[in-house]
């Protein structure tokens, strides 16, 4: 009886042996299809950076080991980031190689094309070494068919119009639940942070670029900027200047909309980057607080209409002042102050979302107001917009050559 016994252990010992090695057969493969390979080549340390991280000493940034940096150039059809040429002067300057992204808020796809030309004009006359980045993240009820679209659309008039290669920045969520079919040809720039490797949930087999953290430190920033590692992919293979492009030519569009139980106009205005008075207007709405299931809309949504807020978002970061992020946004403490109704100017929280008035956002030109020039702006357009004459402009802005200003340089209305 102990022989049977003993014997009856070592088979049941030697099954169970098989069955343990069988479930790590199982599992191995499924372990490593979790994780999303990099791209062939070497790796280089990044960050990318836009108007958030305000002025930066991009010699320490080089010195602590960064290669690379993406800048934010633009937004929509129309905005240059107020930063975007000092950022690209002073990295150029440190010996970092440099790339460019856009962010997209298209709604059509000829929106987007209208806005990837808008992308390649502010960066001509750049030398920059890295492909042009889609920052296409602002995909709100939007459908993975709207979300393709646009995205392809973007992608390819960037190629087109600029002669250079393009890469789609992205989160491993709509990555794979919203990105396919033709995106996916493009190289990946993915983010996903507080992981050892981005995930395989994604529509791609590999990525090119990883954002691995939204707070990263870097010395010469001051605080938070997102970390990256980069691939020889993200790199171009012909770096310089982009082919200089024809102004893009807007044109505009209806959309007939159908409205669903719980719509509201407030929430298909912001789905199409238009106004509830826009909708109200174009169709004959009286209230328009009043609307129905089964109605149908026409939406008129023209390519050059305005696609950033009048106001664009802060969230206050532990450390922050209202001076500091008033300095950072070349605003006032005044109209922060009077933007977000604030009682008391030295009493702001962590986590806070501030509105912060952009450069150019109002008709008059308030105390402290500035403005972001733009492609074929010139100084006495400028002057007429705000009512404010070229030799009062130039003095306000030390510029010597009234007849010589650029594209995102930042100008004080007096």
């Amino acid at each position: 009886m102990k022989r049977f016994r003993e014997d009856l252990i070592d088979r049941v010992s030697v099954f169970m042996f098989f069955v343990f090695v069988f479930f790590l057969l199982l599992m191995g493969p499924a372990v490593r299809v979790w994780a999303l390979d990099a791209a062939p080549g070497r790796q280089y340390d990044g960050i990318d950076v836009s108007q958030w991280q305000g002025n930066i000493d991009f010699g320490q940034v080089a010195a602590s080991g960064i290669r690379v940096v993406y800048i934010r150039s633009s937004l929509g059809g129309g905005f240059i980031d107020p930063y975007f040429e000092q950022n690209y002067q002073r990295a150029r300057a440190a010996g970092l190689k440099v790339g460019f992204y856009h962010y997209v808020t298209a709604r059509t796809a000829s929106q987007a094309r209208y806005q990837a030309q808008f992308f390649v004009r502010v960066v001509q006359g750049k030398v920059f070494d890295c492909r042009l980045a889609m920052d296409f993240e602002d995909l709100t009820n939007l459908s993975a068919a709207e979300a393709d679209e646009i995205g392809l659309a973007f992608i390819r008039e960037v190629e087109r119009v600029s002669g250079k290669g393009a890469v789609v920045y992205s989160n491993t969520y709509n990555a794979g639940a919203m990105f396919s079919g033709a995106l996916t040809r493009y190289p990946l720039w993915a983010a996903e942070y507080g992981v050892s490797q981005p995930a395989s949930s994604v529509n791609w087999s590999s990525w090119a670029g990883w954002q691995y953290t939204d707070q990263g430190r870097v010395p010469g920033i001051s605080g938070y900027v997102d970390r990256d590692i980069f691939t020889d992919a993200m790199f171009l293979d012909d770096a310089g200047q982009v082919r200089p492009p024809k102004e893009p030519l807007p044109s505009s569009g209806i959309v007939e909309y159908q409205v669903g139980a719980g719509d509201t106009l407030w929430a298909i205005a912001r789905r199409y980057r238009t106004s509830v008075a826009a909708i109200a207007a174009e169709n004959g709405l009286v209230n328009p607080d009043l609307i129905y299931p089964g109605q149908t809309l026409c939406i008129k949504i023209r390519d050059d209409a305005p696609q950033a807020d009048s106001h664009t978002y802060y969230t206050v970061r532990a450390g922050d002042t209202l001076t500091g992020i008033a300095a950072r946004f070349q605003t006032t403490v005044a109209r922060l102050v009077s933007v977000n109704g604030i009682k008391n100017p030295d009493l702001i929280y962590t986590g806070e979302r501030l509105q912060i008035p952009t450069a150019g956002a109002s008709d008059g030109a308030p105390d402290g107001a500035v403005y972001t020039v733009r492609p074929g702006d010139t100084l006495w357009e400028i002057g007429q917009r705000y009512g404010v004459s070229v030799s009062d402009l130039a003095e306000a802005n030390d510029i010597t050559d009234p007849g010589l200003i650029y594209p995102g340089e930042v100008l004080r209305i007096p």
